[in-house]
């Protein structure tokens, strides 16, 4: 009878133990880059992982599209590209099916406002929350960085830069494009001072940060003057703490 109850628990404890995945987030503050994409495929564990490419916030751009392809064709891995532009005549397959069977998801830039309220109107947000825990490693920069975090500073509405609001996979603010355009760092300052936004991270264009089940796991850049920065209130003050950086050849 003990050998049965401690062949049960051993069962029930590996079963757990496979449930429980590791969560990778891997943020960066512009588009993807080939040294990106090697991080990305080193953090799935296969040899030629299945990474699907999700152009909505340039509107399925073609041009995106093609760019995509053209990153990726030298890489060990099997590539695609999910549109939401799409009707039930050229797709049979729905967005859970194709998107839970992949190794990782890299989402493009473009008008992250648009894209959050069309992932909704879908149910892509679920979906991509189910791949989170199923494993899957979700990517992405610029508006493809801003959707995982809880909020951000954003262009995509007219006039000015404003706030979005993210998924929330990562329960900081965030803000993409740091030094490479001139307003989002004194607006990033000014909603973190006010208590718009949390504290969260700031990230220049060719730098990212890959999180291991919400926490900081490695802060990487493909250039020396190109970094990630944790930013916070500290004695009534905004600081910007620079993080040190893996530099990728």
């Amino acid at each position: 009878m003990k050998l049965l109850i401690l062949f049960c628990l051993a069962i029930t404890f590996a079963a757990s133990s496979a449930a429980a995945q590791d969560q990778y987030i891997f943020p960066s503050g512009g588009g993807p880059s080939k040294q990106f994409i090697k991080e990305i495929i080193a953090l799935t564990g296969k040899e030629r992982p299945k990474i699907c490419f999700l152009p909505t916030a340039s509107g399925d751009s073609e041009q995106g599209i093609i760019r995509w392809y053209e990153l990726v064709h030298d890489l060990p891995v099997e590539p695609s590209v999910q549109k939401v532009w799409i009707s039930s005549y050229n797709q049979k397959k729905s967005f859970e099916e194709v998107l839970l069977n992949v190794d990782a998801i890299v989402v493009g830039g473009g008008n992250t406002l648009n894209m959050i309220a069309i992932w909704k109107a879908q149910g892509i947000d679920q979906v991509l929350k189910k791949a989170l825990k199923k494993g899957i490693v979700l990517a992405g920069g610029s508006a493809g960085s801003l959707c995982w975090f809880d909020n951000g500073t954003t262009d995509s509405r007219p006039s000015e830069l404003s706030v979005v609001e993210g998924l929330g996979f990562l329960p900081f603010s965030h803000c993409p494009h740091y030094h490479s355009e001139e307003y989002r760092r004194p607006l990033y300052f000014k909603n973190i001072e006010n208590g718009i936004f949390k504290p969260g991270y700031a990230i220049d264009d060719k730098a990212g940060i890959i999180f291991k089940n919400g926490k900081v796991f490695k802060v990487v850049s493909v250039s020396e003057t190109d970094n990630a920065y944790f930013v916070s209130m500290k004695d009534g003050k905004v600081v910007e703490e620079k993080l040190e950086a893996t530099i990728l050849k």
